[in-house]
């Protein structure tokens, strides 16, 4: 296989056998990203099995090929162990492709441990960065908001949270422009002595930065546009990301009900539908597709477990951005 330098498409490693919907929906997103002239996917996976289903939804296989790796990391798997004993597995063979050059990014839906882990042991921590994180750009209305950790690390330390925030400040500059991204800090709430000792801590850090800290944030202020970038540790910011998508979900499923259950609604409901779900969107994980590994040497993207063929799409020209964009050189400096 070439070098990533000697094609002038983009390569994307694709870890086709991770995810609910594996390896169909996969294998779906990756031929309809592979629709863009400026993409090549590269599916990573039990070849046998890849190749049966590629050839029932893209038999002339145009701007897919196939990469074998004889082992699968489920979900249930220990990451550490599983990275170490499964070295065929399709997570370690996609970041080693990525570490050899042979492609620009890697994208996968598969265990989030065990893909942080590889792209750690594998391709290693950006210099100065003490654990990566996972960070997602929201599109709301008041404008683009970076959120991260979304689950990389559930037990972090003030230092983290503000090597989080630098991390976010290059990727906002870089990105979108902004010259002094703000940075907020969830809490309880806005007062410095509010939230854990984890977040008192890290507020005093923030405050003593040259970074734009405004402060602590809460809940409420997320899609408000009061930061650019919000900063916690791992596991509030995937409770945060999943409480979001349930909540959209649940508002649809009862805007739907309350249709069924009075007809007299139906015309206003298919007026109002359209609107309520680009609202929505903003936090349907289908739509921004999946997180970029902060702090590794290369463009990781970590996809929803649930992903379908769309979000696998929207993951996969996610990971085409990063690259394009030179996201990983730029925490190099």
């Amino acid at each position: 296989m070439p070098k990533q330098k000697a094609s002038k498409k983009i390569r994307i490693a694709l870890d086709a056998m991770g995810g609910d919907h594996a390896p169909e929906e996969i294998i779906k997103g990756a031929i309809a990203a592979a629709d863009d002239s400026d993409l090549d996917v590269v599916l990573v996976g039990q070849e046998s099995v890849v190749q049966e289903e590629l050839n029932k939804h893209n038999p002339a296989g145009c701007g897919v090929s196939v990469v074998h790796a004889s082992q699968v990391i489920t979900m249930e798997e220990r990451p550490v162990s599983a990275v170490k004993e499964k070295r065929d597995s399709s997570i370690v063979v996609g970041v080693h492709l990525l570490k050899g050059g042979e492609v620009a990014a890697f994208v996968s839906a598969g265990n989030t441990g065990a893909v942080m882990t590889a792209a750690s042991l594998i391709l290693g921590r950006t210099k100065g960065i003490h654990r990566p994180a996972l960070g997602a750009v929201f599109p709301f209305p008041s404008g683009p908001l970076l959120c991260l950790d979304l689950g990389a690390s559930s037990d972090c330390k003030p230092m983290l949270l503000a090597q989080f925030a630098k991390m976010g400040t290059i990727y906002m500059r870089m990105i979108f422009g902004m010259d002094s991204p703000r940075i907020g800090l969830l809490s309880s709430g806005e007062e410095d002595t509010k939230g854990s000792q984890l977040v008192q801590k890290a507020h005093r850090m923030l405050r003593k930065s040259k970074l734009n800290f405004i402060g602590n944030v809460e809940g409420r202020d997320i899609a408000s546009g009061r930061a650019d970038v919000i900063v916690t540790d791992g596991f509030t910011g995937n409770v945060l990301l999943k409480l979001g998508e349930g909540l959209g979900e649940m508002l649809l499923d009862s805007l739907r009900k309350a249709v069924a259950e009075n007809p007299k609604l139906k015309e206003a409901a298919d007026l109002v539908e359209p609107t309520f779900k680009s609202v929505i969107s903003t936090l349907d994980y289908r739509q921004y597709g999946g997180a970029l590994l902060f702090g590794v040497k290369g463009n990781v993207i970590v996809a929803h477990g649930r992903s379908d063929a769309d979000a696998i799409r929207n993951a996969i020209i996610s990971a085409k951005r990063e690259v394009s964009q030179e996201v990983s050189e730029a925490f190099k400096g």
